[in-house]
């Protein structure tokens, strides 16, 4: 669980900044924080964070989400409060756009968060098209850093193939998150590892006597179509 107040989470399309996005203030809400989830993916209408409002303002979340979410616009829009995320004293988890197309609206607030001790996570995913490479990784993120005018503070691995996420796919994506943090000369903070894993007493056992760091998170974020 994050211990600063403003948290930006950004990657490649698909690497899955929504999802963790969600976990993240979830846990934060559980631990007595007042959160405030801010939905910044202008890209994507089919992954929004924001698509599970219900359930996070059922725990105490605040939600500031783009004008087309959960309608039928097609134009996406800045919601008018969005300055609300500099003014709140709650704690701030944005969710990113992906890519650098995504990353382009949080460049016109790069003044206001050059004065705001900010933690932004880079979150990978070994097996997502165009991030398979580290140095397709570590380009992307400079990409994204160029677009947002704000720079990456730690490495998170979150390598997964959805329902189909093994231990070992976990496992042997770490050694390139690693890689691709050492590059970056970034913290790594951990590797995510879904919860339905740990329903087995085998991966449980692997978990507990390894030197790696595991974050569980629970999937939320589907497909229309799953």
């Amino acid at each position: 669980m994050s211990d600063r107040k403003f948290n930006i989470i950004c990657g490649h399309y698909g690497c899955g900044k929504s999802n963790y996005s969600i976990n993240l203030a979830l846990d934060m809400a559980k631990n007595g924080r007042r959160v405030m989830l801010v939905d910044l993916d202008l890209v994507n209408p089919y992954f929004l964070s924001s698509g599970y409002k219900d359930m996070l303002e059922e725990n105490g979340i605040k939600v500031i989400a783009p004008l087309f979410a959960n309608t039928n616009v097609e134009t996406p829009a800045l919601p008018a409060d969005l300055n609300l995320m500099f003014e709140t004293d709650m704690d701030v988890v944005m969710d990113l756009g992906g890519d650098d197309a995504g990353a382009v609206v949080l460049g016109r607030y790069a003044g206001q968060l050059s004065q705001i001790d900010y933690e932004m996570t880079y979150l990978v995913n070994k097996y997502r098209n165009l991030t398979a490479t580290v140095d397709d990784t570590v380009e992307i993120i400079k990409e994204i850093e160029a677009a947002s005018r704000c720079k990456a503070t730690k490495v998170l691995n979150n390598s997964h193939l959805k329902f189909e996420t093994t231990f070992q796919t976990v496992e042997e994506s770490i050694d390139y998150a690693k890689d691709v943090a050492k590059v970056l000369e970034l913290p790594f903070i951990g590797s995510t590892i879904p919860k339905f894993l740990l329903e087995d007493e085998a991966v449980k056992s692997k978990i507990d006597n390894s030197e790696e760091t595991f974050i569980p998170i629970d999937i939320y974020v589907r497909a229309p179509w799953e």
